[in-house]
């Protein structure tokens, strides 16, 4: 991954004035990689003297809690206060981060777009960017958007700048976006940034104990009845697919980000190349779409659910009954098949 220093040296311009208002956002259900890559920038952006505000669309996974910074992370679809909406209004600066277009802040897009003043800057590694932004970072072969945000720093900066807490934020996001360092573009760069970010002090042992060791107990039995009771395998037990009704996820006290990882487990059956995870909610369903290998679900999210993302890792949604976009899937997964894309 190499960035461009004609962007550096732009970014540098954009950030010489001290002072600025500065507001960081993220996608909707903000992820390990989102809220990572916001407190971590949002650190070194007030070491520079700016004013800075991280909003995200929703709350984030309660799992996420205890990371440095995220005190002060306005959540804007329980924002009474109206604060997200007074920073974006007065922003010099906005930084999108984790997500390719501001579609993806869904409730929030149009507060955004009441400020056509503000300089917009993109930092992020899904595929296919929103072009109206004033400067872009966009990386698809950056393994998550941390460690796109630890080599701008570098670039920027240089990692002398990068304090323990900085370090935990980056972790986070370059942890759970490859699967704890299974899949996505494991590179010696970003490698070599883990062992930069270990001789900051950071604990690895605590970081995963801290994200993967503390879900609830209504969790751990929601996973089972997923995997139990509700876990499909289609197409010669080559594609598998779960979903949870609103009324299911009550029964076992969900919490933002419970569902997190469900979707992957299908994947540790040998045969199965990809995997489905269908989520209700009140005015739509949540499709998350994982594979291995060649099977591209960045294509069939595109094609079939109107989302995107990563060749093995992408999302979309229905709105029509769970009966109907599981009759949908089913349908798509065999015309897929036949065109050859599952191999």
């Amino acid at each position: 991954m190499k960035i461009q220093q004609e962007n550096i040296l732009r970014l540098r311009e954009l950030l010489a004035q001290p002072g600025q208002r500065v507001v960081i956002l993220s996608h909707t259900n903000p992820d390990g990689d989102a809220v990572g890559s916001s407190l971590a920038w949002a650190e070194l952006l007030r070491t520079m003297g700016h004013r800075v505000t991280c909003i995200v669309p929703n709350k984030y996974p309660y799992f996420l809690d205890w990371m440095p910074g995220i005190d002060q992370v306005v959540v804007f679809k329980t924002d009474a206060e109206g604060r997200a909406a007074a920073a974006i209004a007065e922003a010099d600066l906005i930084f999108c981060l984790d997500f390719n277009a501001v579609t993806r802040l869904e409730n929030l897009t149009e507060t955004l777009e009441s400020n056509t003043r503000a300089r917009r800057i993109l930092i992020d590694h899904h595929l296919s960017p929103d072009p109206h932004f004033d400067l872009s970072f966009s990386f698809p072969e950056s393994s998550s958007t941390c460690f796109l945000v630890y080599s701008i720093i570098e670039a920027l900066c240089g990692v002398d700048v990068i304090t323990q807490r900085m370090a935990e934020c980056l972790y986070v996001g370059m942890m759970t976006d490859t699967g704890n360092f299974a899949f996505s573009f494991l590179t010696p760069e970003l490698f070599r940034a883990v062992a930069v970010l270990i001789e900051k002090g950071l604990q690895i042992p605590d970081i995963h104990n801290s994200v993967y060791n503390a879900y609830t107990e209504g969790r751990a039995r929601l996973f089972g009845y997923a995997i139990n009771r509700k876990m499909e395998l289609i197409e010669d037990g080559t594609v598998a697919y779960m979903s949870l009704l609103e009324s299911e996820m009550r029964r076992f006290q969900f919490q933002q980000g419970d569902s997190e990882g469900f979707v992957n487990y299908a994947l540790t059956i040998k045969k199965v190349k990809m995997s489905a995870m269908f989520l209700a909610h009140r005015k739509f369903i949540r499709v998350s779409l994982r594979s291995r290998g060649d099977v591209d679900v960045n294509l069939f999210a595109r094609r079939y659910f109107n989302g995107g993302g990563h060749k093995n890792a992408a999302g979309g949604k229905s709105f029509v009954s769970m009966r109907e976009t599981i009759d949908h899937y089913i349908r798509s997964v065999r015309e897929f098949a036949e065109e050859g894309h599952l191999g």
